[in-house]
């Protein structure tokens, strides 16, 4: 069975609106956010005045050029409550990153915005073809991470019946999604493909379920990613975006009946494009930085806060709203080889493009005197395992492809199924090994 569009006359009226009545209601927003920011939160306050702007100065959308960045190091700067803009006594939640590549960012939610985050996560799955009443799983981390509870209060305002599995006990993932009936999963695509290999562990079919849809997110994935868990699961497979800093899940979402980018949700969010090296805003088409100012957050306002993730935004097409294109990558993820930039995701699909190899893979830097080499370590199929001519040839073609394809020359491992340690929530792709 397969997830089916929203009538266009169930739709919120916001959702098919003219172009001009989204930005009306953007500006009006907007220039309250501004107003809000400057007035309660010191960093703002000063950050703006250091720029000569004030935030009377946005007549147009256009304006917002003027003003600041919002970086995760002003977020670390203020922890843990010096970005809120209320008193903590009205922060009905927290949530915070785990902290492992610097100080922890802390974010604060006011009743309004947990009202507003679970509305739009709402909004997100319907547009994926969840409807009220469907079983949803939810796969994705409860407890600091926004993911879990975020897609919970999200299914739960949508009228779903909620497993909050969270992540891991694999085993028991299967025989859940089995015996309760889901009609929908919401889980990193990463950790989709470790509950399909456990299916077939345990001989059973993962198309002989209940599931329609899977909404997967929080980390970057490709095309041939998405073929492979539709074609695995029978169902179709959509992307969700957020961050925490901005709400959570459900900043934009693609749409089930077209599947071509993730709408963002511009009522509340409003997206820009930047040179990552410049700040220079770009047009729509062009890919660079995605950079977001929040129009209705009262916790913790964010003013031009840059994502780091690298996309392009174009017009709408299931929704009146512009989309945003698959992530490719973060602007900090790019790997730099002997001269080459590349990303994780453009090797990904050089081996989701070879049958003989599995979806499970990382790439592992090194470096032999003083130079940076690169090896990527990709399991081989279940079917393959023993037989070495295969694996040999699989590791000669994913080098040579690699070179041609990317421009760097990489070491190949081809390992047993079961070699590349799985991950419960956002996969870890890289392992720098250059500092040990």
């Amino acid at each position: 069975m397969k997830a089916s569009p929203a009538p266009r006359d169930s739709l919120e009226p916001i959702e098919i609106a003219s172009r001009d009545e989204i930005a009306a209601l953007q500006l009006e927003r907007l220039r309250w956010s501004l107003a809000h920011a400057y007035e309660n939160v010191p960093h703002y306050r000063r950050s703006f005045d250091e720029a000569g702007v004030h935030p009377d100065d946005c007549r147009r959308l256009e304006d917002l050029a003027k003003f600041p960045f919002t970086t995760k190091q002003d977020l670390r700067n203020g922890y843990p409550f010096g970005m809120f803009a209320v008193p903590r006594e009205q922060i009905l939640r927290l949530h915070a990153s785990s902290g492992t590549t610097g100080q922890a960012t802390v974010v604060g939610y006011t009743k309004r915005d947990l009202d507003i985050w679970s509305a739009m996560v709402a909004r997100s799955m319907r547009a994926a073809g969840v409807r009220p009443g469907d079983v949803v799983h939810v796969a994705y981390g409860y407890g600091l991470f926004t993911g879990g509870l975020g897609a919970h209060y999200g299914a739960e305002a949508l009228g779903c019946t909620v497993v909050p599995m969270s992540g891991g006990q694999t085993e028991r993932q299967v025989q859940l999604i089995r015996d309760l009936g889901a009609a929908a999963i919401m889980v990193t695509p990463s950790y989709m493909l470790a509950i399909g290999d456990e299916f077939e562990r345990q001989g059973l079919d993962p198309r002989a379920t209940a599931l329609k849809v899977g909404i997967h997110g929080a980390e970057p994935w490709t095309e041939p990613i998405r073929r492979q868990i539709e074609e695995r699961f029978g169902i179709d497979a959509v992307d969700i975006y957020g961050l925490s800093e901005i709400t959570g899940p459900g900043v934009a979402q693609e749409c089930v009946e077209s599947k071509d980018g993730l709408h963002v949700w511009e009522d509340y969010f409003y997206p820009e494009i930047i040179d990552p090296e410049t700040g220079a805003t770009l047009p729509d088409g062009e890919t660079g930085e995605l950079v977001f100012t929040t129009l209705a957050k009262e916790g913790l306002p964010m003013i031009r806060y840059r994502t780091r993730d690298l996309t392009s935004l174009l017009p709408g097409t299931a929704r009146s709203m512009r989309r945003m294109t698959r992530i490719t990558g973060r602007s900090d993820d790019m790997l730099i080889v002997r001269g080459v930039n590349l990303y994780p995701s453009q090797v990904e699909e050089l081996v989701v493009g070879d049958a003989r190899l599995s979806p499970h893979y990382v790439l592992e830097l090194g470096r032999e005197r003083s130079l940076d080499t690169l090896t990527a370590v990709v399991e081989v199929t279940p079917a393959l395992a023993g037989d070495a001519d295969a694996r040999a040839a699989a590791e000669r073609e994913l080098k040579a492809h690699i070179k041609s394809f990317l421009g760097v020359t990489a070491a190949v491992r081809v390992v047993d199924p079961g070699t590349v340690e799985r991950s419960i929530g956002k996969a870890k792709r890289v392992i720098d090994l250059r500092g040990k």
